[in-house]
């Protein structure tokens, strides 16, 4: 780790577009804002889209019966389009609306310095236009649900808004993140019955758990950058006891899962894909290197297997519902 020169901390490497698809599909123009969106990263909006996407399948198979049909204990196709798109325009805003908040702090560590902001390739105002038309594209996916739906989903944006100040003033601002990227546990679930009830906020509580997991693991990349310009985060609360509290963090997930897939009555076979990612988190915990940012990174990332493990249970869960009395 290089020293602080001229007020301004050093860091790993230049966080500049690289060779993804996306700068190589769109002008030159347009880069920074896709980069402002982070349209080459989508392990973001992925991670933002799974909890909607598992309260989707969860709700649809719930109380299942005998003479319900496979599609009706399968989430319509066309909600989860809805999610899809509403995750990409979303996790799109709040990162441009990160990148305008933080500005003054990208500018000081050289990871984030070749930003859009910091680096003058988009200015505020810019950034806030584009901010404004994925805002929009995120109202027109919200306005197409019921007005319960509508409202809740208006009740993320305190959240969202609060989020970029969280780490200044606290330890835990992952359970911030936490608190917003799980919102769609609640979603899912009132698109399909327009109320929210225990086996969905047993799923947004497991999601938060789930979510500041994942996103310590990925705050260890930057701490040294985090610590010299005073950003707090769990990776640096945690420290040497990280592979500790993912351990009571992920544990504290699965059972959040367990409990309200037993509460909404899913077909039991449900389970085996909470098995599955319970595999595959403990695999995260036992290869974890908090110094090696790569493998940091790579176990992040690998957090989308966990979205589909869990997915992929609610409908094997669900199909296996229906064709078992035919076999």
């Amino acid at each position: 780790m290089r020293t602080i020169q001229s007020k301004t901390a050093q860091g790993r490497v230049a966080d500049a577009p690289g060779g993804h698809w996306v700068y190589k599909i769109l002008p030159r123009v347009l880069w920074p804002y896709a980069q402002l969106a982070r349209w080459d990263r989508p392990i973001g909006w992925q991670l933002l889209m799974w909890p909607c996407w598992w309260s989707a399948a969860m709700a649809a198979s719930a109380y299942a019966r005998p003479q319900d049909t496979l599609a009706s204990l399968l989430p319509p196709l066309s909600t989860l389009i809805l999610f899809f798109i509403g995750a990409v325009a979303m996790r799109g805003a709040g990162c441009t609306y990160n990148d305008i908040v933080d500005v003054n702090i990208d500018n000081q560590v050289e990871r984030t310095r070749s930003r859009p902001l910091p680096s003058g390739q988009v200015s505020r105002t810019k950034a806030w236009l584009f901010l404004i038309l994925q805002a929009l594209a995120g109202l027109a996916v919200l306005l197409q649900f019921d007005s319960f739906t509508i409202l809740l989903g208006f009740g993320s944006l305190l959240i969202v808004a609060a989020y970029p100040f969280m780490k200044r003033i606290t330890n835990w601002p992952q359970f911030v993140l936490g608190l917003a990227f799980s919102w769609g546990a609640l979603m899912g679930w009132s698109a399909e019955f327009g109320d929210v009830n225990g086996p969905a906020i047993l799923l947004y509580a497991g999601a938060i758990m789930w979510t500041i997991g994942y996103d310590t693991i990925y705050a260890h990349q930057d701490k040294e950058d985090d610590a010299l310009v005073g950003v707090k985060s769990t990776a640096r609360l945690f420290g040497e006891n990280t592979k500790s509290w993912l351990v009571v963090l992920y544990s504290g997930a699965l059972m959040c899962f367990a409990v309200a897939f037993a509460n909404a009555q899913v077909p039991m076979p449900a389970m085996a894909g909470l098995i599955a990612a319970a595999v595959h988190m403990s695999r995260q915990i036992m290869f974890l290197d908090i110094d090696d940012n790569d493998q940091c990174l790579k176990l992040f990332k690998s957090n989308n297997q966990v979205g589909w493990l869990v997915f992929l249970g609610l409908i094997g869960g669900a199909c296996w519902s229906f064709f078992k009395p035919m076999l």
